[in-house]
């Protein structure tokens, strides 16, 4: 599966356990205007179910899409106000 997003800015959590990868998520997230994508990218297999409650319980995101590869997740967060 690939994805193709016009991303705005990439985050790189590789290394980082929970809850870095949702932490920095939120931080960068903040940081976008509205309609940007912000890519993350991350080693930690919790960061497929943490960025996806994180994303459910916040106003003003979207998750559009996580990608599993070889031990790398990619999540697509947009930012929607």
């Amino acid at each position: 599966m690939s994805s193709q997003y016009d991303i705005t800015e990439t985050l790189d959590v590789k290394g980082q356990s929970c809850p870095m990868p949702v932490v920095k998520t939120k931080q960068a997230a903040d940081e976008l205007a509205e309609g940007e994508i912000l890519e993350v990218v991350a080693t930690d297999s919790g960061s497929m179910s943490d960025i996806d409650g994180w994303a459910d319980g916040t106003s003003g995101v979207e998750l559009l899409e996580q990608v599993e590869g070889d031990d790398v997740y990619k999540h697509y967060v947009q930012k929607t106000a």
